[in-house]
């Protein structure tokens, strides 16, 4: 017995590819059983398993608890839950590895697996191993036990514990018929003000639309209610509940970024100088403001996992990524729980004379681009990145190659970097003004040109 996946979803965070097509319930089964030898040969033997709101998902965490128990191991079954829930389940039960089945933020037909190996994130080699493993057969074999672990009043319990009370607000919550639903009202039941929860039943067509809150139109039903009930702020969720969304009482959108700002002044109140890190979209804003805030700004590379392992490295207490991943390690456990990060949110709103909107009018207001992705195939979007470094080197630019390559001018900066999911190239550019703006992206242009490399021009669209 061995199992051969499709290469293409073994990516560099998770296993993830479209159901019935490169993901099948037997897929499912291999994954368990490699996983679950994995964790026996370090000596562990319990195994937590959640899943997601997705029409598949039952199925393949049926086949994948299968897989778990052949290898010999007893898995801790939480049911459906959001993959901050699967995360604090490793913790909170003590469980030797952790398996959420969950296609993040893809459309409906998508299906995947995030994984931990004790309290650690499994990813890139770890994936790879993982892959080999399944080619050989190269399996242990045993006989599991399943119990059924219902966490749900703990983990509401964990996070409400982190609540400071503050003045009431109006909530309005948007968790997108992902699986935050699950959870939503057994925290936001126990919080004081008033709060209105959208789309909460879980429903795995998405069918008001698609949970990933770093698209504006799927911001759009949050902020038409945030101005009918007149709430202090809205939050939104991603499909699986580790990313998330925000926007103040007038409305506006704040970005990862931005809201990463107000959560490290104030970590950076009670952990004075410690080093927050931040990924190479982040905006110049962010770093600025950690280090007058009294903290040590980190740029570090793109992506959930390799964050996580890098925190962990250095004792950073905060973290975060543009696209709505952030950890607090301050008083949480360092991992990606954006129901957390909402609560966090609000006691910064709670317990301020200012509203969130004034913070959000208080911050430097650069113009930059949204992420601007376009087409590059697997094989050549790495050494498209490399031959534009290798003629930064030569011209003397002043750049930081830590993910692709970010260029600092006098005008901003540029970034360009290769996508480690997707056949995609990423570019951002942010200025002070329209005119540094517009050199920037000549800038850009013109190094991707040198590479034989077209950006095209409805990737370059508006401002962030």
């Amino acid at each position: 017995m061995s199992h051969k996946f499709d290469s293409s979803i073994l990516r560099e965070y998770d296993i993830r590819g479209i159901v019935g097509g490169t993901v099948h319930a037997a897929d499912a089964r291999a994954i368990g059983r490699t996983l679950g030898t994995l964790v026996k040969r370090k000596g562990g033997k319990r195994v937590a398993l959640g899943y997601d709101g997705r029409l598949s998902s039952p199925e393949l965490a049926a086949a994948c608890i299968e897989g778990l128990t052949a290898a010999g191991i007893d898995v801790l079954d939480i049911g459906l839950a959001a993959t901050p829930m699967l995360y604090f389940a490793v913790y909170h039960l003590e469980a030797d590895g952790g398996i959420q089945i969950t296609g993040s933020h893809n459309p409906p037909d998508y299906n995947g697996f995030k994984m931990m190996m004790g309290k650690k994130s499994f990813f890139g080699a770890d994936i790879q191993t993982l892959g080999a493993m399944a080619g050989k057969g190269d399996w242990e074999t045993g006989q599991g036990k399943v119990e059924k672990r219902p966490i749900l009043a703990d983990y509401a319990a964990r996070l409400l514990r982190d609540v400071k009370p503050g003045k009431k607000l109006k909530v309005a919550w948007d968790t997108g018929n992902g699986a935050v639903g699950v959870s939503i009202r057994a925290v936001v039941d126990k919080l004081e003000g008033e709060h209105f929860v959208l789309n909460e039943k879980v429903d795995g067509t998405f069918p008001a639309h698609h949970p990933d809150p770093t698209v504006p139109k799927n911001l759009e039903q949050l902020i038409a209610e945030v101005k009918k009930q007149g709430c202090d702020l809205g939050i939104a969720f991603d499909g699986d509940g580790d990313r998330i969304g925000a926007v103040d009482g007038k409305g506006r959108i704040l970005w990862g970024d931005q809201l990463l700002v107000l959560w490290s002044r104030d970590v950076l109140k009670s952990r004075p100088g410690a080093t927050i890190i931040a990924d190479v979209k982040a905006s110049q804003v962010l770093f600025d403001e950690i280090a007058k805030a009294g903290g040590k700004p980190m740029m570090f590379k793109t992506g959930h996992s390799l964050i996580k392992s890098k925190m962990a490295e250095v004792g950073a207490p905060l973290a975060g990524e543009m696209s709505g991943h952030v950890f607090f390690a301050d008083t949480f456990y360092g991992f990606d729980d954006a129901l957390y990060c909402g609560l966090r949110l609000l006691n910064i709103v709670a317990n301020s004379k200012e509203t969130l909107a004034d913070m959000r009018d208080g911050l430097p207001q650069p113009v930059n681009t949204p992420e601007l992705r376009f087409d590059c195939p697997d094989d050549q979007k790495f050494g498209v990145v490399e031959k534009v470094k290798a003629r930064l080197q030569k011209d003397g630019a002043n750049f930081s190659d830590i993910d692709g390559v970010r260029v600092s001018t006098k005008d901003g900066w540029w970034l360009l970097r290769a996508s480690n999911t997707q056949p995609v190239l990423v570019a951002r550019c942010e200025a002070t003004d329209d005119a540094g703006l517009e050199r920037l992206m000549a800038d850009l242009k013109a190094a991707l040109a040198a590479c034989g490399v077209e950006l095209p021009d409805d990737a370059s669209s508006g401002h962030h």
